[in-house]
């Protein structure tokens, strides 16, 4: 109705419906809202205006009171409508005394209390699906209102005044009832803002600590978290340590040790320890702000199977309503029936023929599903990218800082000459430490954390291409690569072997030499695999995936990863284009995703079915422009999403056999002569809140 009513107001663009949020977005170039809001009262709708200067992830739409009173009251004269039309089919006292010939239906006012506590029922209960059945049908829509409301009138009309009674009340109570349910799938996403506290304590000019509003608070501004409070926004700590379980944003299940210099995040859970830190983005823009826009806003991307059913629906409501009048005029008029019994039999199709099991099974299966990938970590932009991942048949993957932990260590240590040990790393590391090279960093972190004792360095030298030398007690030290080896006259055929058996390993190998004692000591430096990796390719390949490692380092390098981390293939020496291609190529055979740092990676990213962003704990470039972020760079989480998006699809089919299961079954009864109004009500409803029910099991994978 809001899309019909909308689409004749000149100057809107675009609607987009966030169902479960009921929130919808107008893309327009009108001067005010004002036509919009005017044409959404005209349907009985009352609109109410997020202003611009309000952040949607703070804003909350109370939900529907519902008159559970009135809905109780209502129920009551049904039963009573029901009571004394089963007493005057009986013929019986209501006292229990034997009348004689004298029956309470001779009393024709008695005749006339079940339709008059009848009618009193349906207008309590049903008033509001009367006014919403006739501004459907005054739009040319047919849907359950309209469907309820002839359904019951026409109950009415052929005297069946307990049933149509009972039958609007059931339907109310239903309808409240599956309200609430739903509230539940709504609350999965709006309990995310229950994560940040509305208040943090800010230093203030004059050196004190005041309590203020988070949305008040400043870039810049010191914050102080104690013990057991939550980070009310993003930051860098600059005073203290602690334990900070970032769960609610990562997913990850151990607490990290946080210091001087590591980010904290809004949201996350200060477990001991005391600590200061300096805001880095406002309570609009802070990583749980910005996961909580981007749910919302995947809310309203809506599934294949979702716009399938939607449409689905248009063609089945409308196909329902003209069966139900053939059924309710054919047989009488043709063929000799008898008008009240499939005028009856019409009205029980009605009722029978609404949708709303079948609709509502969608968006609630898909919202659980996502809400229950926020809660491991995973942000999903769409429901259509949580309905693919079941059907990816590639994966390919970037490997720095994918992989790999994108920064190099120290993997090897080879002795050659005759310097100790400790003796040959703390001359490297002296020199390596006056370097800002990643291998000589590499190098020098090594040494600092075995506590090595560095030497004075005079003479530094960086020698391009090749490393860097400096004097060390008077004595002249060189630290560089193969090149330098050879340039320096110090390279042998065993030596050449054992750089060159690292070298195929994808390590990069530096020497110590010393000017008059040769080549004293190797040290190989490699970007390390993630733990995870390893992990994650076999339970890909559980699933039957098929990996790829797409990188642009040189073919030795990218063979000796591939073989350590377990993809099926591997391509080196590949620019951005190339990765390109190599998606496009396997996109020919099926699915693909592609896993990258969100920049570098972009065409390939943007190309895959599903682009999967290392978001390291919330980057605006990952976020925003991502499928699916994993929000601590864990490649696990790619199979887990996988595990969801299968689990939730299956839930799906189960909630669309189970609706049109039991619409089949129930018109099949109903042809029988064995299915009553009320049952159609119950078993609509019924099917409605188990649908409800099964898709909110998604939340709990």
């Amino acid at each position: 109705m809001i899309r019909k009513r909308l689409g004749s107001v000149p100057g809107i663009k675009g609607l987009e419906f966030n169902l479960m949020q009921r929130v919808l977005t107008v893309d327009h170039d009108l001067p005010t809202t004002k036509p919009i809001e005017d044409a959404l009262t005209s349907i009985d709708m009352t609109p109410e205006v997020l202003g611009q200067s309000q952040d949607s992830t703070t804003t909350s739409i109370p939900a529907p009171k519902i008159p559970w009173r009135r809905l109780a009251l209502a129920g009551m004269f049904a039963a009573v409508s029901e009571a004394l039309e089963l007493i005057n089919e009986w013929q019986v006292s209501p006292f229990g005394y034997d009348l004689g010939a004298w029956k309470i239906s001779d009393i024709a006012v008695v005749e006339w209390l079940p339709m008059i506590f009848a009618i009193v029922a349906i207008l309590l209960a049903g008033f509001t699906t009367y006014k919403k059945g006739w501004i459907a049908v005054k739009n040319f829509n047919l849907n359950i209102n309209a469907l309820m409301s002839v359904a019951v009138t026409g109950a009415v009309i052929i005297k069946q005044y307990p049933e149509a009674a009972m039958v609007m009340v059931l339907f109310n109570i239903a309808e409240a009832i599956e309200a609430k349910a739903l509230d539940r799938a709504r609350n999965a996403i709006q309990n995310l803002l229950n994560l940040t506290p509305e208040k943090a304590t800010v230093q203030q000019v004059d050196g004190s600590w005041l309590e203020m509003d988070i949305r008040q608070i400043t870039l810049g501004s010191r914050i102080r978290v104690k013990p057991g409070e939550r980070v009310a926004l993003d930051g860098i700590v600059i005073q203290g340590q602690s334990t900070i379980n970032q769960a609610p944003i990562t997913g990850e299940s151990m607490p990290i040790e946080k210091t001087v210099g590591d980010n904290v995040f809004a949201g996350t859970i200060n477990e001991s320890g005391s600590f200061e830190f300096e805001v880095t983005a406002v309570a609009s823009n802070s990583t749980l702000a910005r996961i909580i826009h981007a749910v919302e806003e995947a809310q309203g991307n809506r599934a294949p199977m979702q716009r399938f059913v939607d449409q689905f629906s248009k063609i089945y409501t409308p196909a329902v309503f003209l069966v139900a009048l053939l059924v309710g005029t054919i047989p009488p008029l043709f063929l000799g029936g008898v008008w009240s019994d499939w005028v009856y039999t019409a009205l029980v199709i009605l009722v029978i023929g609404c949708p709303c099991a079948l609709v509502i099974s969608t968006p609630v299966s898909i919202v659980s599903g996502m809400a229950a990938a926020t809660r491991h970590g995973i942000l999903v932009k769409g429901g259509m990218f949580l309905e693919q991942g079941r059907l990816l048949k590639f994966l390919a993957l970037d490997k720095t800082g994918t992989i790999t932990k994108g920064k190099p260590s120290q993997t090897d240590f080879v002795q050659i000459g005759q310097l100790s040990k400790t003796g040959a790393i703390a001359l490297a590391a002296s020199i390596a430490n006056r370097s800002d090279h990643p291998v000589s960093r590499a190098i020098a972190e090594n040494a600092a954390e075995n506590g090595v004792e560095l030497h004075d360095v005079s003479d530094f030298t960086a020698i391009p291409g090749q490393g860097v030398s400096g004097a060390i007690n008077g004595m002249k030290w060189y630290l560089g690569n193969h090149r330098m080896v050879e340039e320096l006259k110090k390279c042998s055929p065993k030596l050449e072997k054992q750089i060159l058996d690292l070298e195929k390993q994808g390590k990069s190998v530096v020497a110590l030499i010393g000017d008059k004692k040769g080549v004293q000591a190797l040290f190989a430096v490699a970007d390390t695999l993630k733990e995870s990796s390893i992990e994650a390719i076999r339970e890909l390949r559980k699933l039957g995936i098929k990996t790829v490692m797409l990188t642009g380092d040189n073919e030795h390098t990218a063979e000796a990863i591939a073989k350590q981390v377990g993809v099926d293939n591997f391509k080196g020496n590949l620019l951005p284009d190339d990765k390109l291609r190599a998606v496009e190529n396997m996109a020919e055979a099926g699915k693909v995703g592609m896993v990258g740092d969100g920049i570098n990676d972009a065409p390939a990213l943007a190309k895959a079915d599903i682009g999967f962003a290392m978001a390291a704990a919330g980057t605006d470039t990952a976020i925003e422009t991502a499928d699916v972020a994993l929000m601590d760079d864990d490649l696990r989480k790619i199979p887990k999403f996988i595990g969801l998006s299968r689990s939730t699809y299956a839930i799906l089919m189960q909630n669309i056999t189970l609706a049109l299961g039991v619409k089949a079954l129930f018109f099949a009864l109903t042809f029988m002569g064995q299915a009553t109004m009320w049952m159609a009500v119950v078993a609509d409803v019924g099917t409605s809140l188990l649908v409800v029910a099964n898709g909110l099991r998604a939340t709990r994978k």
